[in-house]
């Protein structure tokens, strides 16, 4: 049985964002490639993150924090470009609404305003 993705569709891993992370295919909309980031963010692959970002606003480091636990992912909304979600780990939450970009038919990620939880 394969594991369930850790972006919390319900989906396993190898159906869900697996071949988003191994590039095999692109995300279709802004939630999906939103939650194929968490994901990336999860099992720390710089490669994705680096690849979905936008390059206008891209860090020079992307790479994602080994010692952050990551728990679990709530999508509170997804209207046109833009997702709204929770992202929560091992002491904490991140409340976010992200903007995203069509380029040359992918989406990006492009920025998004960023507010702490408990």
């Amino acid at each position: 049985m394969t594991a369930s993705c850790p972006c919390g569709s319900g989906a396993a891993y190898d159906d869900c964002c697996g071949p988003l992370l191994a590039n095999r295919v692109q995300a279709a909309s802004p939630e999906q490639l939103m939650r194929s980031r968490y994901t990336a963010f999860v099992r720390l692959d710089a490669d994705h993150l680096f690849r979905t970002w936008h390059p206008r606003t891209r860090p020079d480091d992307v790479a994602p924090d080994p010692a952050t636990r990551w728990k679990g992912l709530e999508v509170l909304a997804a209207e046109g470009d833009t997702v709204e979600f929770v992202a929560s780990w091992q002491g904490g939450s991140m409340h976010e609404v992200s903007r995203f970009e069509q380029r040359a038919g992918r989406w990006l990620y492009v920025d998004g305003v960023v507010s702490r939880g408990a």
